[in-house]
């Protein structure tokens, strides 16, 4: 907040020569690593309401997709910041000497989840061991790993995933990996009923996700536009979840016109109802918040399911400078 403090004085200083919203913003790029969803509705929200502009920021977002990869133009300077999946990106990049850092998470679990079909003995999460599974290729060698390291889960019940429902819809007995936010919906509106979805994250996979990555030459030089940024993303999402996000959603249709109101709207429900964005730490600190407990937890269990090297410096890989400042903790509901 020392930007604002700063605005503050040099208004009174100049008095009615110039009026505040004279003052030039400071300009963001910032790259998401998906198309346009309600899962970054927070950042849509921030656009649209004018939160960036009131922290003294001019925001370009530049959403990615499914051939578009914008966090390499994170190094280089042609993004300020960045929309990263989960923690494992971050220590790749400790890993490979990439200079840049997780400075916020966003999400406080994780969607990866998993689905199964109700009522055919498959219920549990322990029980989705005895089930053929739909996995990914990524999924195979990050979150799979995982599972079978912690829960006992095998390699040999594992069919490819390709994105698309239809094999499992088909068979009742098998699970399918999935996002909360999405393929449930598709499961829905396809397969007629509704799955069994269990999130990772409600079950120990502990990363922060939705992180936002930036330099780390940003964060020495220019610490306070870093701050600002992460906390006008805060109120962002904030009142995304909480207020109305009618001009957020349409925002959102314009980058990608193919999402559907009921999509966005379902999508957004179960970041509310499971916690995805505000629980856990959170609730005390305000969203966005991470720990270096937590940091620690999930670095071992990755260590220990053989995801990520032992010899990487985890410590590197984020900075709790920014985050847990109880921003925008008054914007949630009482009750």
């Amino acid at each position: 907040m020392a930007w604002v403090n700063r605005l503050a004085t040099l208004t009174l200083v100049i008095g009615g020569l110039a009026p505040t919203g004279a003052l030039a913003l400071d300009k963001v790029t910032f790259g998401t690593n998906w198309l346009a969803e309600a899962e970054h509705g927070g950042f849509y929200q921030a656009i649209v309401d004018g939160t960036y502009a009131k922290y003294g920021l001019d925001v370009t977002l530049l959403p990615g997709g499914p051939q578009v990869d914008r966090e390499i133009l994170l190094p280089s300077g042609k993004l300020d910041f960045y929309v990263g999946g989960n923690m494992l990106q971050a220590y790749s990049a400790v890993e490979q000497h990439v200079p840049i850092v997780v400075v916020a998470g966003f999400f406080q679990k994780e969607p990866q989840c998993i689905l199964s079909h109700p009522g055919v003995g498959l219920d549990t999460f322990e029980s989705l061991k005895t089930a053929p599974i739909f996995i990914g290729k990524e999924g195979l060698t990050s979150f799979y790993r995982w599972m079978v390291s912690q829960y006992g889960f095998s390699e040999d019940m594992v069919k490819p995933y390709t994105y698309n429902t239809a094999p499992f819809i088909a068979d009742k007995k098998s699970a399918q990996q999935g996002y909360a936010t999405s393929e449930p919906y598709a499961v829905e509106t396809q397969g007629g009923f509704k799955p069994n979805v269990f999130l990772l994250a409600d079950n120990g996979f502990s990363t922060y996700s939705t992180t936002i990555e930036t330099r780390s030459d940003l964060v020495e030089k220019n610490p306070d536009l870093v701050q600002r940024f992460v906390d006008a993303s805060a109120i962002g999402w904030y009142n995304y979840l909480y207020g109305d996000p009618a001009k957020a959603n349409e925002a959102i249709k314009k980058d990608n016109p193919d999402i559907t109101d009921k999509e966005l709207g379902f999508a957004r429900d179960t970041l509310k109802r499971d916690g995805i964005v505000d629980s856990g730490g959170s609730l005390q600190d305000g969203i966005g918040a991470m720990s270096d407990s937590r940091q620690k937890d999930f670095f071992d269990k990755m260590v220990k399911a053989g995801v990520t090297s032992p010899d990487i410096d985890y410590k590197k890989s984020y900075t709790l400078q920014f985050v847990n400042k109880k921003v925008g903790l008054d914007l949630r509901p009482k009750n």
